[in-house]
């Protein structure tokens, strides 16, 4: 059976949702684009109200959609939310008064797959209990009959629902994370949005294009005998690598054990972790200043150690000295894509997992045998007081 039958028989068997997710990431994020276009006047009136208040920008949600604000915190650098902060609903939950105070303004925004998680309420109600009138929120979702959705109808909210297929089905968050992380890259450029249509437009050409043409080649990593793998990122691609992580354990139901660092972080003791059981996924920086200290990382990791096998995610090919990669996932031009270039660098992790799910007997859209991981966490109890 030819790998594209293997494919095509997954998909009609276990997994559909899944691969599916996956694979119709570029459509969405142009379906976004025009909706955040459709909106522009409205959405940039609110935005502007609350950045030229003096209000501090919190990027907040939990587990996959906490990593949205860990890769905006560095993306957004150089946009109207410069300065702003990624902090975990579960970390505001437990100490919401680290963060929040009656004469602190923040601008709160929130991203949630479901919207119906106890931390993502939970936020939102300490937020508004403890800063009064000095709290903004912005709701990123994806489902329109979610608890945050239905809370968001007054002055201080700005809800942006994404479109309905980015609800994902599926256990692991695919097209909601990337189009959730590029819904807010568009707002921190609402007041140039014209500007945003050519590179949105480029990367969605080249991001279908990666998909079609890397998608039999990671299936034959994950064919490899590896029982841990370690996402290495620099900058905001850091961020990329944790939630790279997190779908690649997830989706084998903890039977591939994952980490992530940056590439210099790396050498302070994390490096232990690499074995001779051991995948390395390189998410590999465009700016050659940043690429010198991560080809010396991999060349020390190549000359020191035997591992199964060597991933490099790059915007062109890569070539370091005496390095011979397994695969070679080659973005397209990053200058051309702008501030969303960093997006593309999670298909590696996604369909990694979703490969090595199968691989591993199990149903990628459902990968947790035991039940300890759910599509939507419950059972949180919420201490207000």
């Amino acid at each position: 059976m030819k790998i594209t039958d293997i494919n095509l028989f997954y998909m009609e068997t276990r997994g559909h949702y899944t691969y599916s997710e996956i694979m119709q990431q570029p459509l969405m994020w142009q379906r976004e684009f025009d909706r955040i276009k459709a909106d522009r006047k409205q959405i940039e009136t609110f935005v502007s109200r609350y950045i030229d208040g003096g209000y501090e920008v919190i990027f907040t949600g939990a587990g996959t959609s906490a990593y949205i604000g860990d890769v905006l915190e560095v993306a957004v650098a150089d946009t109207i939310f410069r300065g702003a902060r990624s902090v975990a609903t579960t970390d505001l939950i437990t100490h919401p008064t680290a963060y929040f105070s009656p004469e602190k303004k923040v601008l709160l925004i929130s991203f949630a797959r479901s919207g119906n998680s106890p931390e993502s309420m939970g936020a939102v109600t300490l937020a508004d209990s403890i800063c009064g009138d000095n709290i903004a929120h912005i709701f990123i979702t994806c489902n329109e009959k979610g608890r945050l959705a239905q809370i968001a109808g007054r002055e201080n909210c700005l809800l942006l629902l994404l479109p309905p297929e980015t609800d994902d089905k599926s256990l692991a968050m695919t097209s909601s994370f990337s189009t959730m992380l590029l819904t807010a890259l568009l707002l921190a450029n609402i007041r140039d949005l014209e500007a945003q249509e050519a590179p949105i437009r480029n990367l969605v050409a080249h991001a279908s294009g990666v998909l079609e043409k890397y998608d039999s080649a990671i299936c034959g990593i994950a064919a490899r005998d590896f029982s841990r793998a370690i996402f290495l990122g620099s900058g905001e691609l850091k961020g990329i690598a944790e939630e790279s992580h997190l779908k690649l354990q997830e989706l084998t139901d903890g039977g591939v054990v994952c980490s992530f660092d940056s590439f210099l972080g790396f050498r302070h003791g994390p490096k232990a972790v690499v074995n001779g059981q051991s995948l390395l996924v390189y998410l590999l920086s465009g700016d050659p200043a940043v690429a010198r200290y991560e080809a010396d990382l991999i060349r020390q990791i190549n000359s020191n150690n035997h591992v199964v096998a060597m991933v490099a995610v790059s915007p062109g090919p890569v070539g370091i000295p005496g390095v011979d990669f397994d695969l070679n996932v080659v973005l397209g031009d990053a200058s051309a894509q702008g501030i969303y270039r960093c997006i593309p660098y999670v298909f590696a992790a996604q369909l990694l997992g979703y490969y090595k799910s199968l691989a591993r007997g199990l149903d990628p859209d459902a990968p947790s045998v035991s039940g300890n991981i759910s599509r939507v966490v419950e059972g949180v109890t919420i201490y207000l007081q």
